[in-house]
């Protein structure tokens, strides 16, 4: 079922290979018309992830990143639309040799193809494939064709594990198994067995309902494994090792097994579920409303990755959410009990005057703020407004007929805007950025030069850097050409910091980005500073 955390036990599941001493690689295949991500609404799809290479991905490839401390390939993406685009672009070279082209053979062995070539690239002994969406589904009923003609190949080699929703209703209070075994069956007509299925629920799974899976789903009872509701994502390797799960994968593929090292795993996930102290984060975004229901999913990568500066600074967060516009209506007075405040990437003018407001309060009252990409572009805003004196100042992408335009359009960026081509145009992945002797981000970094990922396509306006500059503001990153500002700070201030990039792309769980280690520890100066006020 879609939404019911595949990413995440994939990601878990390569967790518990790797430290046997396997080389992992994982694959997420979206059953959407969309060649990427890039254009899909992140309300709707959840974040988009943007690779080293400069693909826009589903949250998923970043999940896998953060669990297995690695940079997961373009190739290690796909989505019907690109699986489709490929294919006929391959009739049009005549590379089917004039042959009639069928979805049944070719759009199969066209994503075989792709897993194997992800797999020789990341150089893997074991690829994991999470196929998105849900069993039953027409729109993942090609993956599955792929799989089943996968597993035909070389049955040895290729394992199936599902994840199922065991729903326990409220008025009923038993554990319901019948789902289930229904979405194996379902599953069983596009000619796939299960070998393992993960029983996610409210709860554990008690040998009752392990036993009534096993019978009408055609599996052993051992190769059922409980997946509770957990407090941390972090958890859950440590879960699934509660049933051996590694140990069971490596026994049907016929590999070594090996014992598991997960020590530092769990002593890092322990202190986010039980740290003594607490820090009250503020996440101001414009993402987050969808119905009567809050969608965290928006911005997964910078919750992450404050987390991981938390573990290392021996505290857990509390989030709040803060729409953007609540602040543009209601003002500031909710933001003082916050003990920093992330300011959120976004596109479009919405909400923009909010961020501003909140950029201009953690400013003044001397507030830990971190922008990020469109955070750093409001920063900038606030600053030419406030500080110098611009008071028109805005960026083109919300007003283009304002006279100080400090955040404009990239250069070459306009003919393609002009040409409404905008599906993976945007400035996108790794660059490198230079960074200023003795400045705070230099220090944090502890380096000259930098890489980190992109996903813009509006830019600070250098026409206003010597004016700023002279007004306080310090710009400590910049392209290699110094053309391109990718860093402001503020010095003096206890932390306000805000990059173009997204540095929370490349945090991970065992090696936590130095930018959100450093606002965390800013973050805890204040909070202290609120216990004494209070």
């Amino acid at each position: 079922m879609s939404g019911l955390g595949k990413g995440i036990a994939t990601a878990s599941i390569g967790k518990i290979l790797q430290s046997k001493g396997y080389r992992i690689t994982a694959i997420k295949i979206d059953p959407y018309i969309n060649v990427d991500a890039g254009t899909m609404n992140p309300i709707e799809h959840g974040e988009v992830f943007v690779t080293e290479d400069g693909l826009e991905t589903d949250q998923d490839i970043g999940n896998y990143e953060r669990f297995l401390n690695q940079n997961i390939s373009s190739l290690n993406y796909m989505t019907t639309g690109s699986v489709y685009n490929a294919v006929i672009q391959k009739e049009r070279n005549l590379d089917y040799n004039g042959r009639c082209v069928e979805v049944i053979p070719d759009i199969p062995n066209e994503v075989i193809g792709r897993i194997k070539k992800a797999g020789h690239k990341a150089k893997a002994e074991i690829v994991l494939i999470e196929v998105g969406g849900t069993i039953g589904e027409y729109q993942n009923a090609i993956f599955l064709e792929a799989a089943r003609m996968m597993k035909l190949e070389n049955s040895h080699h290729v394992l199936f594990v599902m994840l199922s929703y065991l729903p326990v209703p409220a008025k009923i209070g038993e554990m319901k198994t019948k789902p289930t075994q229904y979405a194996v069956r379902t599953l069983n007509s596009a000619g796939i067995q299960p070998d393992f299925i993960l029983a996610r629920s409210s709860s554990p799974l008690d040998d009752v309902r392990k036993g009534k899976i096993s019978i009408f789903c055609n599996i052993s009872e051992t190769d059922v494994i409980s997946a509770p509701d957990v407090e941390s994502i972090y958890d859950i390797p440590l879960n699934f090792e509660d049933d051996k799960l590694g140990k069971k994968i490596l026994k049907k593929l016929k590999l070594p097994i090996r014992k598991t090292n997960l020590h530092d795993w769990s002593r890092a996930s322990r202190i986010i579920n039980k740290a003594r102290h607490t820090l009250h984060i503020g996440i101001i975004g414009k993402y987050f409303k969808t119905g009567k229901f809050t969608l965290a999913d928006s911005y997964i990568s910078v919750i992450e990755a404050v987390k991981h500066g938390c573990w290392i600074n021996n505290c857990r967060p509390v989030f709040h959410w803060i729409n953007s516009r609540d602040v543009e209506k209601y003002g500031t007075k909710d933001l003082k009990k916050m003990a920093g405040l992330i300011i959120t990437q976004g596109w479009g003018k919405r909400g923009s005057e909010g961020m501003i407001k909140t950029i201009k309060y953690c400013r003044e009252k001397r507030k830990p703020c971190f922008g990020l990409c469109y955070g750093m572009q409001m920063a900038v805003i606030e600053f030419a407004r406030n500080v110098c004196q611009l008071k028109e100042a805005t960026s083109e992408e919300i007003n283009s007929r304002s006279k100080y335009h400090v955040i404009h359009l990239m250069p070459n960026q306009k003919e393609m805007i002009a040409n409404k081509q905008y599906g993976g145009t945007i400035r996108l992945g790794a660059y490198p950025c230079c960074l200023k002797k003795n400045s705070r981000a230099a220090k944090i970094y502890k380096k000259s030069e930098i890489f980190e990922r992109h996903r813009h396509r509006y830019e600070f306006n250098n026409e206003y850097r010597e004016i700023m500059e002279k007004k306080g503001l310090v710009i400590s990153g910049f392209s290699p050409d110094n053309k391109l500002v990718e860093i402001i700070e503020i010095p003096g201030h206890p932390f306000f910091i805000a990059t173009q990039f997204h540095p929370e792309y490349k945090s991970r769980f065992m090696n936590p980005h130095p930018l959100f280690v450093a606002f965390i520890k800013a973050c805890l100066s204040n909070s202290q500073d609120l216990s004494t006020i209070d």
